[in-house]
């Protein structure tokens, strides 16, 4: 495999002077009645002189090759004169910005899930780029599908899916992310090809399962809640018996302590405000 090699080409400038000093020469011929060495003359200008100026735009290269060899890469930028009978390819060294598409995939349980990156990179070897594979452009495409997919797939959704899961897609972004970029970088560094960042940028169940995987998060999160709401309810039930007993406020036996914390339990687990009944009469009537 081919690895990059920069090399620095002669000024485009003095390229330039001498073809005008060629093209004056081979008039200057035609004049003189020398038609014929004058025509070849003009014909060497330009094949050989003419055609070797090339323009490097800033973030661009040119990848030189002759008769089938590659001779190496121009990097700088400027105007330059290089052999003209070499291939001249043309490649960016700027940053890319691929939007991946929406992929329909599987997490790691089996749900059906919706995921795109957002990905940006650059050529870091430009002989690479252009010989070891036939379009790098193409090449990125194809395999951060295939790293997407495969991510997809490492990972559960969420963790009402897999309680034991210590990294998720939904949870797990920054380090879902750099995981990504490395796969991306191992994959893309056969052409040559560096990742400078990776995101997820959409994550959701797929619409077939979206309603009911809402419904299930939002009755995992009442079932949270209520949770927490019986064991404050049951701290305080605690407390107040306690208190009671230690102030010796009043003596209950074990069925009014049952009675009373089964009131206390439904006015403070209580989804709606209650309606107190007041006791006029004794504790026991």
């Amino acid at each position: 495999m081919n690895t990059e090699k920069i090399i620095t080409a002669p000024s485009g400038y003095l390229g330039l002077l001498l073809f005008f000093v060629l093209a004056g020469a081979s008039a200057l011929l035609g004049v003189a009645g020398y038609p014929v060495p004058a025509v070849i003359l003009g014909i060497l200008d330009f094949v050989v002189v003419l055609a070797g100026l090339i323009i490097v735009n800033p973030n661009e290269s040119r990848v030189l090759i002759l008769f089938g060899k590659y001779l190496g890469t121009v990097k700088a930028d400027g105007f330059f004169w290089v052999n003209p009978f070499t291939v001249k390819r043309k490649v960016s060294l700027r940053a890319f910005n691929l939007n991946g598409q929406q992929l329909k995939v599987n997490d790691s349980v089996g749900n059906p899930i919706e995921i795109a990156a957002v990905i940006v990179w650059q050529v870091q070897d430009t002989a690479k780029a252009v010989f070891a594979v036939e379009n790098y452009m193409q090449y990125v495409n194809i395999q951060s599908e295939a790293a997407v997919r495969h991510l997809a797939n490492s990972f559960p959704y969420d963790h009402i899916e897999d309680e034991n899961a210590s990294i998720t897609l939904r949870g797990g972004a920054d380090q879902v992310s750099e995981m990504l970029e490395k796969e991306l970088n191992d994959r893309l560094e056969r052409a040559g090809i560096t990742v400078i960042e990776a995101r997820i940028s959409h994550l959701a169940y797929a619409p077939e399962i979206a309603q009911a995987m809402l419904q299930r998060q939002q009755a995992s999160a009442i079932i949270a809640a209520r949770r927490l709401i019986v064991e404050g309810a049951v701290g305080m039930v605690e407390m107040a018996l306690t208190r009671m007993e230690e102030k010796n406020i009043v003596d209950l036996d074990e069925e009014r302590k049952a009675a009373m914390v089964s009131n206390l339990l439904v006015v403070l687990c209580g989804e709606k405000a209650v309606s107190p009944i007041v006791n006029t009469g004794t504790l026991y009537h």
